[in-house]
């Protein structure tokens, strides 16, 4: 079975007035304060200004989108994560932006790599971003990163 996730995480409010300026964006509440902005095609081209992707190692990232979440990192951390496994394989991306600066990352787990004892990519981030991980659960899990198994249906 597929999963693949592309997306920025942040606080609700910080999320929410990120995506004012931006027709195209959607948010989804994930819960713990935290709300999830998939990286759709339209967001993409939304915000891409002509440019490739790619930018700071990820694959759904475009060029100067990182300045962007610095920028809006200025009002609490926020957090870009790539995730795509297919049958159990996959890899993980992730960064975290706070007061403007990276702070995290990227951090990146390739295909038939193992997760550092620190913890996967996304855990890592959403740790970063006050996550506590429940008794038996990561901090995807813990976060409700399962819920979905495909970016758009977030916003769906």
């Amino acid at each position: 079975m597929a999963y693949e996730l592309s997306a920025v995480i942040a606080g609700e409010e910080v999320l929410r007035a990120a995506a004012r300026g931006l027709p195209a964006a959607r948010t989804a509440a994930l819960g713990r304060g935290l709300s999830l902005l998939p990286m759709t095609e339209a967001l993409f081209h939304a915000v891409a200004d002509g440019r490739d992707r790619g930018a700071a190692g990820f694959r759904e990232v475009p060029e100067g989108f990182d300045r962007v979440l610095a920028g809006w990192s200025a009002a609490g951390p926020v957090a870009y994560v790539e995730a795509e496994y297919f049958g159990g394989a996959g890899e993980q991306r992730a960064a975290v932006w706070e007061g403007g600066s990276l702070v995290l990352g990227p951090l990146r787990v390739e295909e038939g790599e193992p997760f550092p004892p620190a913890g996967s990519p996304i855990s890592r981030a959403l740790r970063r971003l006050g996550v506590t991980a429940r008794p038996g659960e990561d901090e995807f899990a813990t976060a409700g990163l399962h819920r979905h198994r495909n970016t758009g249906d977030w916003v769906a």
